[in-house]
């Protein structure tokens, strides 16, 4: 079992930016696939961004690349996001999943085993 803790959101101004961080209590993240979902309010959960074991690749959904960035050690992952907009304002999630995920898969929500419980990214002015 790895349990997830999620932290770094907030309320920001749009083009202001956040960090976002994942942790694993007490394992390594190393061998696993990580990802990042988000869910708006009355929308489904959407794929944000996708990293592969031992950095072997990353994937990102079209609205944010070139704005989000995303990266991990041995035991976080994380999110860079600038030029933050509102309509990235949702609840973060990230996710972890077996490390012989394929890139095809790592935009779907069923590829991962393990989810964190949140953490709110405001965009307002």
């Amino acid at each position: 079992q790895v349990q997830l803790v999620e932290s770094g959101g907030g309320l920001v101004q749009p083009g202001g930016s956040l960090r976002l961080s994942c942790a694993a209590s007490g394992r390594t993240l190393s061998t696993y696939s990580l990802a990042w979902f988000r869910r708006a309010p009355g929308k489904d959960r959407e794929f944000v961004a996708a990293i592969k074991k031992q950095n072997y690749g990353t994937a990102y959904r079209d609205t944010v690349k070139g704005r989000f960035t995303i990266s991990r050690d041995s035991k976080t992952l994380y999110l860079q996001m600038n030029n933050l907009k509102p309509e990235d304002s949702a609840i973060y999630y990230c996710a972890a999943g077996p490390g012989s995920l394929i890139t095809s898969s790592l935009r779907y929500a069923s590829s991962y085993d393990f989810w964190g419980q949140g953490t709110q990214v405001t965009v307002s002015s």
